[in-house]
């Protein structure tokens, strides 16, 4: 079982562990911890993934503001042909797992067979994912996010159009000061990064030439956890988005073009629904947060009722022992 796992692995990935290894676990990376390996599967079995694809489902391409959106994630995985069922074996086999925590320097790496947020994505033309930090904590099992892996598989992408994964030093920072590496999704490439409270990623909104209609954006996400957080473990979170910079070229005394226009209407529009996430979020935590006020509430009065009654019960009892003697 061991030898036919790891022959999913090309043999470039394989004997190149220890070049991988010093790239992701870099003293000081820019902007965090990562590492992109090229031809990353054989070249066989990546096509196999990439003819097993799930064609784009409306039931799957619902996004956090509860409306069909442009990206479908699929994370049924097993069922979607031979190859992913390979992949799925791969993924949680001990020697790939020791292989990833070679590569990362994290120990004790966990596989998540429910694929929470991964397996497949694909997402059309028009769809962005503004830079965020992912959730903290698996929602299942509790345990703790530590990487993600995404392998691309696009046989043609050209950067002009948009969909470049890329990883932020802040994207909070102005443009000037925010350090971006920007990365094609092309096939069989894999990107390999930590999850932590600073490992800002997304990528700009896809424009697929009219020409070339049946073009997306298609990649496999597997996420590893551990059951002990990391040493720079804070405070758990669910995903946290920032909103994107302008674009560079919108500056004072620049003129804008339709393009350009269109391009702040569709920022602002992300900003917008960003914020009405978060206060939808907010209601529902205080709504939660009375409710368990109000249950807590008869205990807390019972609480009250006995300590103002203690002087009372000492009396009692104390005019009981007189009268006893």
């Amino acid at each position: 079982m061991k030898d036919n796992n790891m022959k999913l692995l090309s043999s470039d990935t394989v004997a190149n562990i220890d070049q991988y290894r010093q790239q992701f676990q870099l003293q000081n990376p820019t902007p965090f911890a990562h590492v992109v390996m090229d031809g990353f599967l054989t070249e066989s079995f990546c096509q196999g993934l990439l003819d097993e694809f799930p064609s784009f489902d409306k039931k799957f391409a619902m996004n956090e503001n509860g409306e069909v959106g442009r990206k479908a994630v699929n994370e049924r995985v097993r069922n979607l042909g031979k190859s992913f069922k390979k992949m799925d074996n791969l993924a949680k086999s001990s020697e790939f797992l020791q292989f990833v925590g070679k590569v990362t320097g994290i120990d004790g790496l966990i596989y998540d067979p429910l694929y929470f947020g991964g397996g497949t994505h694909e997402n059309l033309s028009g769809q962005s994912l503004d830079p965020h930090v992912d959730f903290t904590e698996h929602p299942i099992t509790g345990n703790y996010r530590r990487l993600n892996l995404i392998v691309y598989l696009n046989h043609t992408w050209e950067s002009e159009w948009g969909g470049n994964i890329e990883l932020h030093k802040n994207p909070q920072l102005p443009l000037e000061k925010d350090e971006i590496i920007s990365v094609r999704p092309l096939f069989n490439r894999a990107v390999v990064f930590e999850t932590t409270h600073t490992s800002w990623h997304g990528f700009p909104a896809i424009n697929i030439p009219d020409t070339q209609p049946h073009i997306s954006r298609k990649s496999f996400a597997l996420y590893f956890y551990t059951k002990a957080p990391a040493k720079s473990f804070k405070l758990p979170h669910s995903t946290i988005y920032v909103d994107r910079h302008l674009p560079s070229n919108i500056k004072a005394g620049s003129t804008l073009s339709e393009h350009d226009y269109a391009e702040i209407q569709r920022l602002l529009h992300s900003r917008d629904r960003h914020l009405q996430r978060l206060y939808n979020n907010i209601s529902v935590l205080m709504g939660k947060e009375k409710q368990s006020r109000l249950r807590r509430l008869p205990g807390r009065v019972l609480g009250i009722i006995w300590a103002l009654s203690l002087p009372y019960r000492k009396l009692r009892d104390f005019l009981r022992a007189k009268k006893n003697k």
